[in-house]
């Protein structure tokens, strides 16, 4: 199966999916020394989400945490790439800046990666083809 998505940064990527259902707070909800997501409400809190593709639905909080996304990738805890409904600016920057490619779904729901094992990416597609 494959969903079109509008690449945001460019890349191409294959890698295990980690879904959340909620949006992420980078700055408050996320540890960069880790690599996981420290907000005890969150449905993938500790797990650790370090080269495997992150996919949620869009980030929620300070612009500062586009630097946080940066701390990520060079503590080398970043996620490979990121997947979201609807691309921000807290997300698009982080990305842009840490090389990470971002991705979003504008014309399919995000939740149909909710069962995703493994996923592909490409920009020069653009698409995204779930493997597993």
């Amino acid at each position: 199966m494959s969903l079109k998505v509008r690449a945001i940064v460019n890349g191409r990527t294959r890698g295990l999916v980690i879904y959340s259902s909620q949006p992420i707070a980078f700055l408050q909800g996320v540890d960069p020394e880790k690599g996981t997501v420290s907000d005890a409400k969150s449905p993938i809190y500790n797990q650790p989400f370090a080269g495997k593709i992150l996919v949620f639905p869009n980030t929620v909080g300070s612009s500062v945490g586009a630097y946080v996304i940066y701390r990520l990738k060079k503590n080398k805890t970043a996620p490979k790439a990121i997947v979201n409904q609807t691309t921000d600016i807290i997300t698009a920057s982080g990305c842009a800046i840490a090389g990470i490619p971002l991705f979003d779904l504008p014309e399919n729901d995000i939740s149909e990666l909710s069962h995703a094992i493994e996923i592909s990416l490409d920009s020069n597609k653009p698409e995204l083809v779930i493997v597993k």
